[in-house]
């Protein structure tokens, strides 16, 4: 690291070299924390956490007990070692509760006053966090494995859902009805995320093995279906065309500056792709059939610049059904 030091005070190297090489120095030194410790509440297993993105500071959880807890992460006591105190929950005497297992929660992303839940009982919840009543609830016809709201959106207040049905859901939170569904994938959708860059772009994940993009303004919807081969499949290989995994796609998350999507699957494989040029950049094992994605460590690359638009990007690189679809000006509907 000190070389590192020199060669950058020396002007001999990249300043993004050496962020890269501090970042990955302290990602493969991450242990679990000695000193602070989280309050148990679940009777049984966790399956989805989400920590606010105005402050930092609450954090909630559900269980596969169907049951929300809400967290202060700060340290109130000021000691070296501390227990992170939960401060209210959806316990299974409240009447709201969810029947069965909660499998994603959200906060709102630009207010600690609201947060949603989804669970296996076939609804979506948004909670009042002031008086952990729902405001709203929608309900579909099959299990619920995924919701999403995007982190960016000034334009509109969809949630997109991930259920049973081959069939991407998209709620409104304006109207408070199911404004329209994608349809593409062949089975159920098991995972769903809008891009961090994009507010309109949505990805999906599904037990067809497909991961496909969505402009949600666009008539035709699907921008493209992700080819773990690149369009380079050979003819002797018995693995179906454009499939982002031998196997179901269980997560996927985009990376902060929404440059990369990366995804996992039931084949023991993380796959990270450029989500410009739907490319399949890099194949990494993930150890374990059974794994979600629930978070992406901050990037460890420099993001375009805000004045530097997907235009300026060389032609040949970037898929023809996006020039379309983000060629639009901010000032579009």
């Amino acid at each position: 690291m000190l070389g590192f030091i020199s060669a950058r005070q020396a002007g001999l190297d990249d300043p993004v070299r050496l962020r890269r090489a501090e970042s990955t120095r302290r990602v493969l030194s991450l242990e679990l924390n000695k000193d602070r410790d989280v309050e148990r509440i679940h009777g049984s297993g966790i399956n989805t956490l989400d920590i606010e993105p105005v402050e930092g500071r609450y954090m909630l959880s559900g269980g596969s007990d169907g049951v929300i807890v809400l967290y202060d992460l700060e340290n109130l006591s000021r000691k070296p070692s501390y227990t992170c105190k939960a401060l209210c929950s959806v316990g299974r005497s409240h009447p709201d509760v969810h029947r069965f297992s909660v499998e994603t929660v959200q906060w709102y992303p630009h207010d600690t006053g609201m947060f949603t839940s989804s669970s296996f009982d076939k609804s979506l919840k948004i909670w009042d966090t002031n008086t952990l009543q729902p405001a709203d609830v929608f309900h579909f016809e099959g299990t619920v494995y995924s919701h999403h709201m995007s982190p960016v959106a000034t334009k509109h207040c969809l949630i997109a859902v991930g259920t049973k049905s081959p069939k991407v859901q998209l709620c409104d939170l304006k109207s408070g009805s199911c404004s329209h569904i994608l349809q593409g994938h062949k089975q159920e959708v098991l995972a769903v995320s809008w891009s961090p860059r994009h507010e309109f772009v949505l990805a999906t994940a599904s037990a067809d093995s497909r991961v496909k993009l969505w402009d949600v303004r666009r008539a035709s919807g699907c921008l493209t279906t992700l080819d773990q081969h690149n369009g380079e499949k050979s003819k002797a290989s018995s693995e179906a065309a454009n499939t982002a995994h031998n196997g179901r796609v269980n997560g996927l998350c985009y990376t902060n500056d929404g440059l990369h999507l990366l995804t996992i699957g039931t084949d023991d494989r993380m796959r990270l792709w450029n989500s410009s040029t739907g490319e399949n950049t890099l194949e990494l094992y993930s150890g374990s059939k059974d794994c979600n994605i629930l978070a992406w460590i901050p990037a460890l690359r420099e993001p375009l610049p805000d004045d530097i638009s997907e235009k300026s990007l060389p032609q040949q690189h970037l898929n023809p059904a996006y020039e379309d679809a983000w060629s639009s000006s901010d000032d579009e509907g």
